[in-house]
């Protein structure tokens, strides 16, 4: 092989007597360098988007929540908890009250989704503490229970901090001639949340564990427990674990399989925005079998000199090979450099901004992972070598005696 480099490199270096054979190398060349740095750019955007939904997710959800099976409410004892722990010893737990309630204010009815919880406990499983404000005291209404509503949600009701709102749930028992009446309770909105996800930020309403659990008649009860574990992508593994441990009698849920359509569709359109990009490298790779045709035609002299001195065919196409794996590669390693880069600056320095009110995030998320940025230098390298095989395959067929009589 040391022939081989030394040959190529140096038909890659000399001056070419039709400069439009140059010409063609530098373009192969500049867009590899464009296709790479385009699709890493892009790569690590996309990686950035996917890991603040999943943070998102993952922190206003429990990572893995232990539910009754027959939707009845689970009776809190400290065997169930024992249970719990053993099956999950590193998660903390919290238990919890939830229903659906329909929300009224003076302008607006709407139907939201009412959580019961204690602040404490809540504290230790998601970040939804951490999104009410003001802080202090989040909810504490005074005279009225309070109640931490969605900032989407105090929207469409057009209610803010310190305004009385009505919740209600339809009676079940249907007595008397026009029915019973539904269970009603006044509730003061002493807090806003964003958590940065429409669906919650729109439909959920925060109050502590007492208040629900007296409204929807669970008193002695909750609805289920919630946990959150050190490495929140092992929620599968955990609740595996507990639905084990924990029998029929219990169901358990994960963020992970509440979301996995959304996650499906990420991973697809990652998928696909790759295949799209790698075109602008398939592109190049044209420009490439142009410019080694080119240079066949070119160096057949020096090609049958070659031959008469004892190269194989086999060395003729290793040499035309590695020329153009070369031009292909110089466009890769500065298409990787370059898009590293910009990825690095647009992550750590937060250069471009979003409209707040339409993403969920105010900044460009970049999260670069080393395996994108192998595998594209990985993918645009063998299509160059691919892209070489023709005009090397070509100009190993070339005959020595009438290369050397070319003109």
């Amino acid at each position: 092989m040391g022939f081989v480099w030394i040959i190529a490199s140096r038909y890659l270096r000399s001056k070419r007597r039709l400069s439009f054979i140059t010409l063609v190398s530098l373009l192969a060349s500049g867009g590899v360098f464009v296709g790479v740095a385009a699709l890493t750019i892009v790569l690590s955007v996309m990686n950035g988007f996917e890991d603040q939904v999943q943070r998102r997710i993952a922190g206003t959800n429990a990572h893995v929540a232990v539910l009754s099976a027959d939707e009845r409410p689970v009776v809190p004892s400290d065997s169930l908890l024992a249970t719990v722990r053993g099956a999950a010893p590193d998660a903390a737990v919290a238990a919890f009250v939830y229903g659906k309630v329909m929300v009224a204010s003076r302008s607006s009815v709407d139907g939201m989704v009412l959580k019961g919880i204690d602040p404490a406990g809540e504290s230790r499983v998601t970040d939804i503490m951490a999104h009410l404000t003001p802080a202090g005291h989040p909810l504490d209404g005074g005279d009225l229970p309070g109640i931490g509503l969605g900032e989407e949600l105090s929207v469409r009701l057009r209610v803010s901090v310190g305004d009385v709102i009505l919740i209600s749930l339809p009676s079940e028992d249907p007595g008397g001639f026009l029915g019973a009446p539904p269970r009603v309770k006044r509730l003061r909105v002493s807090s806003i949340f964003r958590s940065g996800l429409y669906e919650y930020d729109s439909s959920f309403g925060i109050v502590r564990m007492e208040t629900a659990a007296d409204f929807f008649s669970v008193r002695g009860g909750v609805t289920g427990y919630e946990l959150r574990i050190p490495d929140m992508f092992r929620a599968r593994e955990t609740s595996q674990a507990l639905e084990r441990a924990l029998g029929s009698a219990y169901r358990v849920t994960n963020w992970i399989d509440l979301n996995r359509n959304l996650f499906a569709w990420m991973k697809i359109e990652k998928a696909v925005m790759f295949t799209i990009l790698i075109l602008i490298v398939l592109v190049a790779t044209v420009n490439i079998v142009s410019s080694l045709v080119m240079l066949v035609l070119e160096k057949r002299r020096d090609i049958g000199v070659l031959r008469t001195m004892g190269v194989t065919p086999r060395g003729i196409m290793r040499i035309f090979l590695l020329q153009g794996t070369l031009v292909g590669l110089i466009g890769t390693t500065l298409g990787i450099l370059v898009g590293w880069s910009v990825s690095y600056v647009l992550g750590r320095y937060k250069l471009l901004h979003l409209p707040g009110e339409i993403y969920f995030i105010d900044t460009l998320p970049v999260k670069m992972e080393w395996t994108d940025f192998a595998l594209v230098a990985v993918a645009a390298t063998a299509l160059c070598f691919v892209a070489s095989l023709y005009p090397a395959w070509r100009a190993a067929r070339l005959a020595p005696v009438e290369s050397i009589r070319y003109e």
